[in-house]
């Protein structure tokens, strides 16, 4: 781990398994730290932010985030390896968002944000009180931050959440997912080894105890906690937080839809359906909810069907693969809960729906496809994590906006027609954080990502993602 600038060990030396989900195989071991070690990171942070001009020097920071990047870089192979390994993504998935995306601007934009940003602006005088007073608004970071990460895009989330938590200049606890601790005991070790970040302002602990990682939230020290994970985790954040009034990013769960209009290409767009079984449809953004019109329901199935059967599975080593396991024994037999709940209430199941025969090792359920599902089927309102897509059928327009809106969730979508003008009118009528149009991709560092309703609370990247780290301050002085 990383603490107060130096590798340890846990202090109690206990140590817990790194497992493969392809294999089921033990890959190593890593620290398994106590609420001890916790607190000795949370005070490292706060001593870092206190009693250093980390917040102030924003040169440095440019500097450290441009060092950290090279350093990234030059280990790309090595991460991408253990991607593969500890996640159990396709190697396929390791070129996108696993690895090459958040490498490419992830840390950059943040790093470029220090000389763009406006960190402080100047407010007409005013006349109060009989005297003139000049006003000024000042941004400066919030302190220590608690950063808990999740084990599906476990890189691509620590990067996006690191790069504007450090430009802005707070210091950090990075707290990662136990089933996905090495991609950020080789950050930490990084940034030990090869920038000039300061001691405690970077802290990566690593253990098999979620109540480890509680600590961020009810600890007085900290003052944010930046979350990506499920929502009943979020929420659980909030109510721990709310004795020390902690501001919280909340990046929560989905139920995205993916709304095939009557004039669409269905040859084309439908089978993109198939897409839910991207990493095992361990994304919170995937389009888990498909809309077909009733006018051509029988066409789209028929197309999606094909196609959910024709998606290549298996080791995720293998160039060729879409899908790998899932993540653990756990998250695959609560996956496999939800496809009897699907059936028992009711709704079709037309492929998959179990433990593949053809590979006995390895956490991994079958591409599973529901039909003739009604929109309040638990399948189709709570969040599987899995290879599940479920067809819903609509009426017309409204029917399918009115579908699209009648969950808890609010994160991603799509929207697909003939028409740019007609897709892009019902987007706008989607109540969702993100959503592409015939297609179109929002991803990036530049492009701020979270949801509506029980999707989250604030942004991740983009200048709202940037933003959120920061504190406003305003000064007024008498004088004209």
């Amino acid at each position: 781990m990383l603490i107060g600038g130096e590798l340890v060990e846990a202090s109690s030396g206990e140590r817990f398994e790194n497992v493969n989900p392809a294999t089921e195989e033990v890959l190593g071991e890593v620290a398994d730290a106590s609420t001890e070690d916790m607190r000795h990171a949370i005070a490292a942070a706060r001593t870092a932010f206190d009693d250093t001009d980390w917040s102030t020097d924003r040169a440095l920071r440019k500097r450290c985030l441009e060092q950290l990047q090279e350093a990234l870089e030059s280990e790309r192979e090595e991460l991408r390896e253990e991607i593969i390994a500890e996640v159990g993504s396709p190697r396929l998935m390791t070129y996108a968002a696993q690895v090459d995306w958040p490498l490419a601007d992830a840390l950059k934009y943040p790093a470029k944000m220090i000389d763009e940003f406006p960190w402080e602006r100047s407010l007409p005088d005013s006349d109060m009180m009989g005297m003139t007073s000049r006003r000024a608004v000042y941004k400066e970071p919030i302190g220590v931050v608690g950063a808990i990460i999740p084990w599906n895009y476990p890189v691509e989330v620590t990067l996006n959440k690191l790069g504007p938590i450090l430009a802005t200049g707070n210091t950090v606890i990075i707290k990662p997912a136990p089933d996905t601790p090495w991609n950020a005991t080789r950050l930490g070790r990084l940034v030990a080894e090869k920038t000039d970040i300061p001691a405690g302002v970077v802290n990566v602990v690593t253990s098999s105890d979620h109540l480890v990682g509680e600590e961020l939230t009810l600890s007085p020290e900290v003052d944010m906690i930046s979350f990506t994970g499920s929502t009943a985790t979020g929420t659980r954040i909030m109510e721990k937080g709310a004795p020390t009034l902690k501001k919280v990013f909340l990046e929560l769960g989905g139920k995205s839809a993916m709304l095939v209009c009557d004039d669409a290409d269905f040859a084309a767009v439908v089978p993109g359906g198939a897409m839910v079984c991207v990493h095992a449809g361990q994304g919170c953004a995937m389009q888990t909810r498909m809309l077909l019109p009733r006018s051509r329901y029988d066409e789209g199935v028929e197309l999606v069907s094909a196609a959910m059967a024709g998606v290549p599975y298996g080791d995720p080593t293998d160039d060729g693969v879409l899908m790998g396991p899932v993540v653990s024994a756990r998250q695959r037999d609560r996956i496999l809960g939800y496809i009897e709940k699907g059936q028992q209430e009711g709704a079709k199941l037309v492929f998959g729906g179990g433990k593949p025969a053809h590979l006995p090792k390895g956490f991994f359920v079958e591409p599973t496809l529901f039909v003739d599902v009604d929109n309040s089927m638990t399948i189709a309102q709570e969040e599987i994590f899995g290879p599940v897509l479920v067809v819903i059928p609509y009426e017309d327009d409204d029917d399918a906006v009115r579908i699209a809106n009648e969950t808890t969730y609010g994160l991603s979508g799509g929207v697909f027609s003939a028409s740019e003008e007609r897709a892009t009118s019902i987007a706008r009528r989607i109540r969702t954080g993100s959503i592409g149009v015939n297609g179109g991709l929002w991803y990036g560092a530049d492009s701020p990502y979270g949801g509506y309703k029980a999707s989250g609370i604030g942004r991740q990247c983009g200048l709202e993602g940037f933003e959120q780290y920061l504190e406003t301050k305003a000064i007024a002085w008498p004088g004209g």
